[in-house]
């Protein structure tokens, strides 16, 4: 697979939370790539992970590892120097976040400190891509996207936690990775923001798509928690794609891209959560939703948008699918993976994204 004007291919690169939904579809788009993949992560949620489906574990170099154990993670920059390193191990659920404050920040805040200190310890490592999320900024409930420069914040541990982790990040960078002084220390640091990613072998819980497909598949109705709750669904290859395109521009211009991106769906993808089911339901082929909002259960933000012009003229990056399109090729995933080559169901939705096979 040609693409990036090939910059991965060869490349040694790291990927923490390799084993997750993200993180396990970048991993399979880097193998097909060229480059040579390590994995840092903990065990995959369930067996039926895209992570296990696919077969990953005999496909790149699998490390199962705390990002908060800064020793081990040492020891694996230290073994395979990373040229490029993507960071995306986190606890990211919101809702789990309030039962589990402590850990959460332990992960999301320390555990990327940990990151970014073995990359400017470790000469070898030029590329630190570092995975936050849209939830990183100051809610405001405002009905215009957010952007880069916006404030940080977070009502809940989940998101205070990735606002806190962009603080770090932004330390480190002004601190350790100064672009102003890259011929100095050689690296260049960049963190990055998506929307609402759904796509194929997501099993969490708490989540729109694993929750509708767990209900349709035992035939109960989809319980749907928050219903007009707006927010910017992509496929989770939209962001991979800025990712990987990003870490592009950065190796060829390391001092000029070394800072904050967001990367979201077009604004006719920022739909409440009920017509996400309903969409479900529909290419499914069956289903059956039912509101079981409750006034008494814990804050979540009801309105999320970001504002994806920086990318759009910066990095010359745009959405691909549309919203339909993205529930489309999500729910063939889910339909097809009982029967089908997961690895090769991956790649083939890859090259149809990118415009390879129709």
């Amino acid at each position: 697979m040609e693409y990036f004007n090939g910059i991965y291919s060869g490349k040694s690169v790291l990927v923490t939370g390799h084993t997750g939904f993200k993180g396990s579809w970048l991993s399979i788009w880097l193998r097909e790539l060229g480059a040579n993949v390590i994995g840092y992560s903990l065990d995959p949620y369930t067996q039926k992970d895209n992570f296990v489906l696919s077969g990953l574990e005999n496909k790149i170099v699998d490390i199962r590892g705390d990002i908060r154990d800064k020793k081990h993670l040492k020891e694996v920059f230290d073994k395979y120097k990373p040229e490029f390193v993507f960071h995306l191990a986190a606890q990211p659920l919101v809702r789990l976040s309030y039962d589990n404050p402590v850990e959460t920040y332990e992960t999301n805040v320390m555990g990327t400190i940990n990151v970014l200190e073995c990359i400017r310890k470790t000469p070898e490592t030029k590329i630190g891509i570092m995975i936050t999320t849209d939830k990183c900024y100051e809610n405001k409930e405002q009905i215009w996207g957010y952007r880069e420069t916006d404030s940080l914040g977070g009502y809940d541990p989940y998101s205070s936690s990735k606002g806190a982790a962009e603080i770090a990040i932004g330390s480190w960078r002004s601190s350790y990775f100064n672009p102003k002084d890259y011929d100095k220390h050689g690296k260049s640091i960049a963190s990055v923001r998506a929307g609402n990613v759904i796509g194929g072998g997501d099993w969490s819980l708490d989540r729109i798509i694993p929750d509708c497909i767990r209900a349709l598949e035992k035939d109960e109705p989809i319980n749907i928690r928050n219903p007009k709750a707006i927010r910017p669904w992509e496929h989770v290859l939209e962001p991979l794609n800025g990712y990987l395109l990003l870490g592009q521009k950065m190796y060829d211009e390391p001092n000029k891209y070394s800072e904050a991106w967001n990367f979201g769906p077009n604004i006719e993808g920022i739909v409440p959560v009920w017509e996400i089911g309903e969409k479900i339901i529909e290419n499914y082929g069956k289903g059956l939703l039912r509101n079981i909002s409750n006034q008494n259960e814990v804050h979540e933000a009801q309105l999320l948008a970001l504002d994806v012009t920086k990318a759009k003229f910066r990095l010359n990056w745009a959405s691909r699918w549309n919203i339909d399109k993205t529930i489309e090729k999500t729910v063939e995933w889910y339909k097809k993976y009982n029967n089908e080559d997961v690895y090769k169901l991956c790649v083939k939705q890859i090259k149809e994204f990118i415009g390879e096979s129709k």
